[in-house]
């Protein structure tokens, strides 16, 4: 018997971005994608929701993933030879996701982070606590001239409970960047309840993928197929600075 009240497939949301600033796709150097093949295959897959141009953000924290301008620069030449055979000529650069900790006032100190052009500068809080010098840590970053850019603030809980702290941090010229990932509920409803809420305050300045695998691929290609996406992506359309900032 035919099913005349089955709903219809959503088609696709088309992205309210072109540039990925932040995913983990330089082979082999942290907890992203493992070689350059499957790095390829997810741009591939990337490129088919509406990326245009990707900047790779690896993790520099200290002990774990102790990248620098070399590691990150190897992994992003295997990678490039892996597109090149593909005939694919995506435009891809490199920067860093920088976890706030003693590495990172060292290779602050020291003139070695890794920013986006601009001097924009991605930079990440840990998920237990906020750093107990975050408000010095982004007004020294500033002096210094560069432009910080907090990832996922949708992710940390702690801020939860007193949201007038995201206000604070962004009023002082921490700008946001919150992941598609959480948009799609792949880290659970607070996640995306907050980034929501971080979207009607018109606090999001960025929206980055954050992808890792071809299971975070999977879904965001799923939530795509959603009225939700539709919503959101009409809701951040010529909002987002990922465009036009770099």
């Amino acid at each position: 018997m035919f099913n005349f009240f089955k709903s219809k497939p959503v088609e696709a949301a088309e992205l309210s971005f072109k540039t990925d600033i932040h995913c983990h796709l330089a082979p082999g150097i942290d907890d992203g994608s493992a070689d350059a093949a499957l790095s390829a295959d997810i741009i591939e897959r990337m490129q088919a929701m509406g990326i245009e141009r990707i900047f790779v953000s690896p993790h520099i924290t200290n002990v774990t993933y102790v990248n620098t301008g070399a590691t990150i620069g190897a992994a992003m030449d295997k990678l490039r030879a892996e597109l090149e055979r593909r005939g694919n000529k995506i435009e891809i650069s490199s920067h860093a996701e920088h976890r706030i900790d003693e590495l990172f006032l060292s290779m602050f100190r020291q003139k070695t982070v890794q920013p986006l052009p601009g001097n924009l500068l991605l930079i990440e809080n840990s998920f237990l606590q906020e750093p107990w010098n975050l408000d010095q840590v982004v007004f020294d970053l500033q002096v210094a001239g560069y432009r910080p850019i907090l990832a996922h603030p949708e992710r940390y809980d702690y801020y939860y409970r007193d949201k007038s702290r995201y206000e604070a941090l962004h009023n002082a010229g921490l700008m946001f960047q919150i992941n598609l990932l959480s948009l799609a509920g792949a880290y659970g409803k607070e996640e995306r309840r907050i980034a929501e809420w971080l979207m009607g305050a018109s606090l999001v300045d960025f929206v980055g993928t954050d992808i890792h695998g071809m299971r975070h691929v999977e879904a965001i290609e799923k939530y795509l197929h959603t009225k939700e996406a539709h919503r959101d992506m009409d809701a951040l359309r010529g909002r987002l600075l990922n465009d036009t900032a770099l």
